[in-house]
């Protein structure tokens, strides 16, 4: 590839004079939709989803299929996906899923939304009714410069999320008074799990957890589904005791205030872990942390807990940003994402994400965790919050929510209910006994006014205020109770002061200030709030700006009629513990999905609960296990896993409790069928699972995928399938077609959730038959199996709102659509195979000569002729307005490239002529026109400051910046230049810059 043939020379001539001009730019002036069907009457619906989800129309299909040499899509697809797998066109068609207009589809969100009661939830347990600031909402929670961010690898068109998340991790680190914390987690129990198993290993692996018995019940069922696959014994009850003659104690869980609303002091009990060698890990709680000693004041290792409450709507359970903070010492061994400050190529402040190497899925079979994504759209929001507020003014939103549950405590009490717990924060435990003959009393009352309190048992009622508390709602819950026990009803002029005394413990009160940094000092009226938000804003690149060709992360359309019912408060303000039958619309939600989900897979049963891609690994593999164990073969542990899977695959293995064996790949990519045989049989006796993405992450369907699925059954193993390929598969083929047992689906890619620049995503699990006794349940409802694992994530249906992003997305599509939308991002990638093939290698192929719904690239010998590595390719691909595709991975050397089915054909060219002009400009430091370490590429991406500043370069500002005509018109900036890897992670600084730090300097 390096050295040139005369036609390849000849053709980079043209593309550098501009003559080679895709002859299909005449056909996209007058762009049509994509099917063009006659409405087959006047009543037929003009506002069908696929015209508008599909990017190419009939016309640009049929010019890249006749670039391919094909007649008709069908040829294509024969050639494309193997026969042996392939299903019947009549399997997945608009009589399987029928398709729901936008205009049906918004009036069927209603209706069901109608079905959700609109009571008001005091239940608490770690979820709020959360006041989400109008600016915050409107600005970046409904605004898709921001949810249509990708994870911020490409830091240089990432600055403003990451210095969101900055913002985030030095909230974080303010508020609990540790020493650093990352870029957040899925929710707070699974959180408090990677506090657990932190513990564990940082002992040296002892085997004991303690958890006290004031945690709330979730995070105790998610604690024992992963204590398990690392053989460690949990212990529930008075932490106290913690360490009385325990050795094998590795850390302690408490909560902080507890789940009962107690505020306790853990000082002594942090002394006894610490003399033991031992960690205290707090869950705690934000907003309370204005008014109390924060945990890293008293001894505290890990700090975690859910940031929902800044701001962020309940939705059923989800997605929230859980917190995790620790202490130095911990830095390394901290899951999840940290963002850091570092330098750019010319020496100015940049972000970047920090020690990447210790990332959970890059250690692979090391792993202790299986982190690779964050809840970074919820995070910002928490942060911007925290930001609009200001210490000052969550201040003000402690003291009232403390004011109010004090006196509501007075009140209730002159009714004969006693509060339980002396000291508390926002929670009273009521006992009911002294008022009425039991708590249902209450509970039946509360019905009756629209509002929901806990149920603990017969005896006690919890109620949590929180900050949506206004006169009328506290009226509302206080005359609950004065009806329950038949007492006349309150109203405004009989509300006394609430005490002054505070219901803290004056040894447990914050003393230390909190966010005293600029960034959350200066922006507390809604215009400067809305310019700093757009500020951070126009630093990104998203889906807004242009295609986000990322291999495996099928950067679609998110589209504005499916997201439109998240916010509202019929879904968006419902507590995950509600009564079912306050639920109505949310379930027929999560049945459709569910079952429309098992059509598409050829599964029995799916689980929704798992809230990434990666928990859906664990999880389904947990499920393998389990159902190995049912059958008395619980010795099963060996996960054969090919080279060539994605990181998270070991890494989940290895959490479930499994050894990693690993399976070569033959050179056309494909996994090594004799190789698989080879270790199947020798670990017959202990074989659990074999783990297999379909289409491989090489970017190719194999034809082998049945034979090996048989491989692991004649051996006595399950197969799991990993989703994350399942755009190229939908309608075409399926899952348990292929020959798996148990699949992920990644719904943030397949079914169109935006990535939110980094999180929130959903990793549902479908499984065969004789796999659905073992799917998750959850302590506080009832869902999963008869013989189900313990919970996997906080609340029982995971990220529960975004649930309905999904479902509009297979609704609107109907059967057919989903089966074109597939038949058109494998036809929209080979396109692209075809038109950069001249220029680049792509890597693999199948015997027909095409590729699935993504193409590997390598870059490897323009490092051999010039010294150029793929990512400088990557780097000067920005300054053209793209994102890069997935660098270095598959293979260290390759781009992985997913143009998907919601791309033009226009914009699929223009990617194509920005990689053959970059191609030109390679050719160039080749043949030695340019310096190999002076030169576009190497010095890519760049920024107005150095066009403007001193230029010494051996290329001129215009071929710098505008390399090719139409970005004269269209040009996106990075505010950064390259930025400095090793610097930041040499010189970790992960918080806002101090005052002292962005002080005016007056000195003369």
């Amino acid at each position: 590839m390096a050295s040139l043939s005369p036609a390849l020379r000849n053709r980079l001539v043209a593309a550098q004079s501009g003559t080679f001009a895709c002859a299909v730019h005449s056909l996209s002036r007058r762009r049509g939709l994509a099917t063009v069907r006659a409405p087959a009457t006047i009543f037929s619906a003009l506002d069908t989803f696929p015209d508008r989800h599909i990017g190419p129309n009939s016309r640009e299909a049929a010019y890249m299929l006749s670039e391919l040499g094909y007649g008709s899509i069908d040829a294509f697809i024969h050639d494309t996906v193997p026969q042996q797998v392939k299903i019947a066109a009549s399997e997945m068609t608009d009589d399987v899923i029928r398709p729901l207009s936008e205009l049906e589809f918004n009036r069927r969100a209603k209706a069901l939304g109608r079905d959700n009661k609109q009571f008001k939830s005091y239940i608490g347990m770690g979820y709020h009714n959360a006041v989400v600031p109008p600016v915050i909402l409107r600005n970046v929670m409904e605004n898709p410069a921001w949810y249509t961010q990708y994870t911020p690898y490409q830091a240089e068109i990432a600055q403003g999320r990451l210095e969101s998340l900055v913002n985030f991790q030095t909230m974080v680190m303010s508020m609990t008074a540790m020493d650093i914390a990352n870029a957040s987690l899925l929710d707070e129990a699974t959180a408090a799990a990677e506090g657990m198993v932190m513990a564990h290993i940082t002992s040296g692996r002892k085997k004991v957890f303690f958890i006290d018995d004031g945690v709330s019940p979730q995070t105790v069922a998610v604690l024992r589904t992963r204590a398990k696959g690392f053989g460690i014994e949990l212990r529930v009850g008075d932490a106290t005791s913690a360490f009385d003659n325990e050795a094998e104690t590795c850390g302690v869980l408490v909560q902080y205030p507890d789940v009962d609303g107690r505020i306790k002091d853990f000082t002594d009990l942090a002394s006894s872990a610490h003399r033991s060698d031992a960690l205290v890990v707090v869950a705690t709680d934000l907003l309370a942390l204005a008014m109390l000693k924060p945990p890293g004041e008293w001894g505290a290792d890990i700090v975690l807990g859910n940031s929902a409450r800044f701001g962020v709507p309940s939705g059923y359970g989800g997605p929230h940003a859980a917190f995790f903070a620790c202490t130095e010492k911990l830095k390394r061994k901290m899951p999840g994402r940290l963002i850091g400050r570092s330098r750019d190529a010319s020496g100015r402040p940049a972000y970047r994400l920090a020690l990447q190497t210790r990332e959970q899925h890059i250690r692979r079979e090391k792993a202790t965790s299986n982190i690779c994504t964050s809840q970074a759209l919820l995070a910002n929001m928490a942060a911007m919050y925290a930001v609009y507020h200001g210490p000052e003014g969550i201040k003000r939103i402690a003291n009232k929510v403390h004011g109010l549950t004090q006196l509501l405590k007075v009140i209730v009490g002159g009714y004969g209910f006693k509060t339980v717990n002396g000291t508390f924060f926002d929670t009273l435990t009521l006992d009911v006994t002294g008022a009425v003959k039991a708590a249902e009393a209450v509970h039946e009352a509360a019905a009756k006014a629209g509002v929901n309190f806990r149920h603990i048992d017969n005896e006690h009622v919890g109620v949590t205020i929180d900050e949506s508390v206004g006169p009328i709602d506290f009226l509302r819950i206080a005359n609950v109770f004065s009806s329950a026990a038949g007492s006349s009803i309150l109203t405004r002029e009989d509300l006394l002061p609430s005490p002054s005394a505070s219901s803290i413990p004056l040894s447990l009160s914050r003393a230390s200030a909190f966010l005293p940094h600029p960034v959350f000092n200066k922006h507390h009226s809604e215009t400067e709030m809305l310019r700093y938000i757009h500020h951070l804003e126009s630093k990104d690149l998203s889906l807004a700006h242009s295609m986000t060709p990322l291999g495996s992360c099928t950067m679609k359309l998110n589209s504005t009629s499916s997201m439109i019912p998240l916010t509202w408060p019929e879904f968006s303000n419902v507590h995950p513990f509600a009564p079912i039958d306050q639920v109505k619309g949310y379930l027929q939600v999560i049945k459709d999905l569910e079952g429309d989900l098992c059509k598409i897979t050829g599964y029995y049963a799916c689980s929704l609960q798992p809230n990434s891609g990666a928990a859906g690994e664990y999880a389904g593999l947990s499920v393998i296990r389990a159902y190995h164990e049912s059958r008395g073969q619980g010795y099963r542990d060996v996960c054969l896993i090919p080279v060539s899977a994605h990181g998270t695959n070991p890494a989940s293995a290895m959490m479930a409790g499994m050894k990693v064996v690993p399976v070569k790949n033959m050179q056309d990519g494909s996994v090594d069928l004799e190789d698989l045989a080879a270790k199947a049989e020798k670990h017959r006796n202990s074989l659990a699972a074999f783990m297999i993405t379909y289409p491989s992450t090489f970017g190719v369907f194999e034809e082998g995928v049945r034979d090996a699925c048989h491989i692991i059954h004649k051996n006595g193993g399950q197969v799991y399938l990993d989703g994350a390929n399942l755009n190229a598969q939908v309608g075409l083929t399926s899952p348990a077609v292929c020959g798996g047992d148990v699949c992920h689906l990644n719904l943030h890619k397949t079914f169109a959730i935006p990535h939110g620049g980094g999180g929130p995503g959903v990793g549902p699990i479908c499984v065969a038959e004789h796999l659905a006794p073992f799917l998750p349940s959850h302590p506080l409802l009832k869902v999963g199996g008869e013989k189900a694992i313990d919970a996997v994530a906080a609340a029982p249906f995971g990220s529960a709102s975004i649930l309905l992003i999904s479902w509009a997305y297979v609704k609107m599509l109907g059967g057919q659509g989903l089966t074109d939308s597939s038949k058109m991002a494998l036809l929209n990638a080979n396109y692209m195979a075809k038109r950069l093939s001249g220029y680049y290698s792509v890597r693999f192929k199948n015997k027909n000569g095409r590729v699935a719904h993504e193409l590997l690239i390598d870059f490897v010998e323009f490092d051999k002729a010039a010294g150029l590595k793929v990512v400088d390719f990557a780097k000067r691909l920005q300054d053209f307005g793209f994102h890069p595709p997935t660098v270095s991975w598959p293979i260290p050397t390759c781009m992985l490239i997913e143009p998907t089915e919601s791309e033009s054909l226009d914009e699929i060219d223009r990617f194509c002529e920005a990689m053959i002009k970059i191609r030109q400009e390679a050719e160039d430091v080749i043949t030695g026109k340019q310096p190999k370490n002076n030169n576009m590429l190497k010095n890519a991406p760049h920024t107005v400051s150095d066009i403007v500043g001193e230029w010494d370069r051996p290329y001129s500002r215009e071929d710098a910046v505008y390399p090719l005509s139409w970005l004269r018109e269209k040009k996106f900036w990075p505010t950064v230049s390259r930025v400095d890897d090793a610097y930041g992670d040499l010189n970790l600084v992960c918080d806002c810059p101090s005052v002292a730090e962005t002080a005016h300097n007056f000195e003369p």
